[in-house]
């Protein structure tokens, strides 16, 4: 059963004219791969994620995560699919008054994990992206570059089955940006699906799959 299998995926936003953000998109990703999705800004990749992480409702067509079928999911049902996900905003989407441990733990609250063992999840991922200094410092005060270390490090702390990452590496330097592709390389690995919208030429080079968006077609 694939991770993602979308049909004819569409999504429209009013206006005059309206805009096909999104035009018939069809796409299926299976456990361990990754897809980069590559294309111009405004060609639709942040959308064509958002449809996929169950945080914007497509137009018409289907989209299906695990068998779910999202288009027929209750809101409540869409925020129980998306802890099984992992995000890399391209805003970073932080909580500016947490400090970073709390903000790579937070997904974890659903879950029920105690806070000592979110505190310890957390902690484990922050070392991993050169952040044990920064551990307690809130996000507003963060660097760029480090609200995006902190945003990766929450992808994975969840340990989710599929990840949806737009840009990861965009304030990133070469380093650091290797970092993320050992830990998706290990995520892969591991049986995890992952979507990345990203210019990087070495996202790209290790990805199982490029797909090219224009104009709201995947080609």
């Amino acid at each position: 059963m694939p991770v993602f299998e979308t049909r004819s995926l569409c999504k429209v936003y009013g206006g005059s004219p309206p805009v096909r953000a999104v035009n018939e998109v069809s796409l299926s990703m299976e456990r361990g791969s990754v897809v980069a999705i590559t294309g111009p800004s405004g060609s639709g990749k942040t959308t064509l994620l958002a449809m996929l992480g169950a945080l914007e409702r497509p137009t018409s067509g289907s989209v299906m995560f695990a068998g779910i079928d999202l288009t027929t999911c209750s809101s409540a049902e869409l925020a129980r699919v998306r802890r099984r996900l992992g995000f890399v905003f391209q805003d970073f989407a932080l909580i500016p008054g947490l400090s970073a441990w709390e903000n790579v733990a937070y997904p974890l609250i659903p879950r029920g994990t105690a806070r000592r063992e979110r505190f310890r999840i957390a902690t484990q991922w922050l070392v991993r992206f050169g952040l044990a200094a920064k551990s307690a410092t809130r996000a507003k005060r963060l660097s760029g570059g480090e609200q995006q270390r902190v945003a990766i490090a929450r992808a994975f702390a969840g340990r989710p089955e599929a990840l949806l990452a737009d840009e990861p590496t965009s304030n990133l330097d070469a380093d650091t940006a290797d970092l993320f592709l050992a830990a998706l390389v290990e995520f892969r690995s591991a049986g995890g699906a992952a979507a990345i919208a990203s210019h990087d030429p070495r996202l790209v080079e290790a990805a199982s799959e490029r797909r090219e968006m224009k104009a709201g077609n995947l080609v």
